[in-house]
């Protein structure tokens, strides 16, 4: 099984958010799609079957199956462009958020296309407010959570208590383990900085999250009234994303660096 490892939202290696992408020629069983994703540790391992017009893409973190992530998308298709498809400039991939696409633009940037996933305003949830032991401004929720807090440094110093942010599922009735929270604040030197949290899913913290960026743009083009942003992840490994309100849809554009080609042996 060919495989990857690819630093995502960054030009430099071992910063960015690192995922694992696999080729196949055809599906196995999920069980060792899953004990694949696990022995990787990563954050997200993307799996990859060819299909006429596109690609089947899939993702999973060390414990769970997920219906969205964006780096391991951007990852799939930097090696793609650069091993397999090397004379396109676009692709697309069937997954369980639908069709998303991928399209080589300046400069060594790779432009994600998403739906957008504007939040509604929620409670003020006690594991939220004992998780992350600060002020918090606002809640929102849409598939993930977001918590808008007052300043960068804000979002920068936060040291969450896990323990108390798994609380969140039952206090706010979520059913299932696909989700996490976003914390953001205006940017000293971007538009906006966040960071990103899903203990639920098996990953405390996420280093560049791009399905979060589905949620943050529609909430930072209104607050403050601009389509293009920049954007910074405030993780110990850190990102940097352009981001397009684009209405219904949002893009993403990111640098990717590979770190490693090779073959599992199943």
């Amino acid at each position: 099984m060919k495989y990857f490892h690819v630093d995502v939202f960054t030009d430099q290696l071992f910063s960015g958010n690192p995922a694992g992408v696999c080729l196949l020629d055809e599906w196995p069983a999920d069980e060792l799609l899953q004990s694949i994703a696990f022995e990787n540790n990563l954050s997200e391992t993307a799996f990859l079957v060819k299909l006429e017009e596109h690609y089947h893409l899939r993702w999973f973190t060390p414990l769970i199956e997920v219906d969205l992530c964006g780096h391991a998308t951007v990852a799939s298709a930097s090696v793609l462009f650069e091993f397999v498809e090397t004379e396109a400039t676009e692709l697309s991939f069937e997954t369980l958020s639908g069709i998303l696409t991928v399209t080589r633009g300046d400069d060594d940037l790779l432009w994600l296309d998403l739906p957008a996933r504007p939040a509604a305003s929620a409670p003020l949830f006690q594991s939220l407010t004992s998780a992350f032991n600060t002020s918090i401004l606002e809640v929102h929720r849409s598939a993930d959570f977001l918590v808008v807090l007052e300043s960068e440094d804000a979002v920068k110093n936060l040291t969450p208590d896990f323990d108390e942010l798994k609380k969140l599922r039952e206090e706010a009735a979520i059913t299932d383990d696909l989700f996490g929270v976003i914390v953001t604040a205006p940017g000293s030197n971007c538009d906006f900085v966040s960071r990103f949290f899903a203990p639920n899913a098996g990953i405390d913290e996420d280093p560049v999250t791009g399905r979060a960026h589905a949620v943050l743009i529609p909430y930072w083009s209104k607050r403050l009234g601009k389509t293009s942003m920049t954007a910074r992840q405030l993780s110990e490994r850190g990102g940097q994303l352009w981001c397009i309100d684009d209405g219904n849809r949002v893009k993403l554009g990111g640098k990717t660096k590979l770190y490693l080609t090779g073959n599992l042996h199943i």
